[in-house]
This record gives structure tokens, sequence and C-alpha cells, in this order.
């Protein structure tokens, strides 16, 4: 769906749910400057055409336990559609997958894993990634830090097309409401007049 669909207030509305989801529907109207039910209809709207995909909460790994991430380039021996698909599958579906891309240059896909430690990711790597038959590569580069992880996306590309949009609709709703200046007669076409009212020679 085109991203010029979303006006201003559909912005601030993502914008501030993806930084805390757990907004009530009465704080977020008033932080957006709506009323709660046009708020409300506008978070539906905006969850069932995709926009927003679905909420949940955001877990600290190594408190966790998980205190190892790997990114882990792939390359598969065939790339025809089923053979692919069914890699994809099998990866998706991998609890230790937290990501999983298309990429271009030497490898065909990029894996972020996520397991406790180097114990757990061999067994993953042999019990599970090795063992999918289509596998035929794989570049293991392990994270010592995280600096930066699960950030908020970048919004700032959807403010101008919305903010262009709002001030045409306000210069249209302008030009609805203005006044007349010189009404033509039915059936008349009108004529080119002078600065005293006097018709113009033709």
């Amino acid at each position: 769906m085109p991203i010029f669909e979303l006006d201003a207030i559909d912005c601030r509305i993502v914008a501030a749910l993806q930084t805390d989801g757990r907004l009530t529907n009465l704080a977020l109207a008033d932080r957006v400057g709506l009323s709660p039910s046009p708020c409300l209809r506008r978070v539906k709207r905006l969850e069932r055409d995709g926009y927003i995909a679905g909420y949940r909460a955001i877990l600290q790994r190594n408190r966790l336990g998980l205190g190892l991430t790997v990114f882990v380039g792939v390359r598969i021996g065939a790339h025809a559609n089923v053979e692919a698909e069914a890699f994809l599958d099998a990866v998706v579906a991998m609890a230790e997958v937290v990501a999983c891309h298309l990429v271009s240059g030497e490898t065909d896909y990029l894996v972020e894993v996520v397991v406790p430690d180097l114990d757990h990711y061999q067994r993953f790597l042999v019990g599970k990634l090795l063992a999918l038959p289509i596998v035929r590569e794989v570049r293991s580069s392990i994270a010592i830090q995280t600096h930066k992880a699960g950030a908020p996306l970048p919004l700032d590309h959807l403010a101008q097309p919305a903010r262009s949009a709002e001030k045409q609709a306000s210069a249209l709703r302008k030009k609805e409401v203005m006044p007349a200046k010189r009404r033509v007669a039915y059936g008349k076409e009108p004529r080119n007049v002078g600065t005293k009212g006097r018709p113009l020679a033709p």
C-alpha cells in the first residue's frame, strides 16, 4: 500500500506506538491531538491495512541468558524455487533464528542467531543448519558487543509527503469556501471589462 495514504496524524500514531506499544487509547489520542473514538478507528485501520503488524515486549537477551549473537552467511547449493522455499521454511521455523535476509554478494542468506553460548551454537549449527541438504557453506561472525538492536524504525521520510498532502488539502478547502468576486448570469459569457467597468474593445 502506498505510503502517501498515511496522513500526518497517522504518522504520529505509528511513531508513538512503536516507541511505546502499551499506550492506552486515551493517552495516544491526547498525544496525537484527537478525541478517543476517531483515534481508535485510525489505529484499527492501521492494523487492518498492515502498517502495524503486532505488539510485543522487547526482552533483554543477556538477562535471559542469551549472551551469544552470531551472524551466519549461508550459501545454498541450488536456487530452484522449491528447494529455496523448503530451506526458508526450515530456517524461519528455528527458534534460535531471530532474522533471515536474502542478500547479495558471496553468500545467499544472512541469518541472525541468538543462543546462550558457543556449545549451544555448535549444536544448532551441526544439528540444524548444516543438516539441511541444500546448505553448501556457512560463515559465522560472532558479535563481540551489541550497541544497538531492535531500535524503532526511522519514519522521517513519511513526514514530508504527509505535510505536503495536508497543505494541499488545506489550500483546496480555502479555495472551496472563497466567495466569488463576480457572478455570471445563466446563459451568458463573462465580458472583458476595464478598470472602470467599461467593456474592452475586442
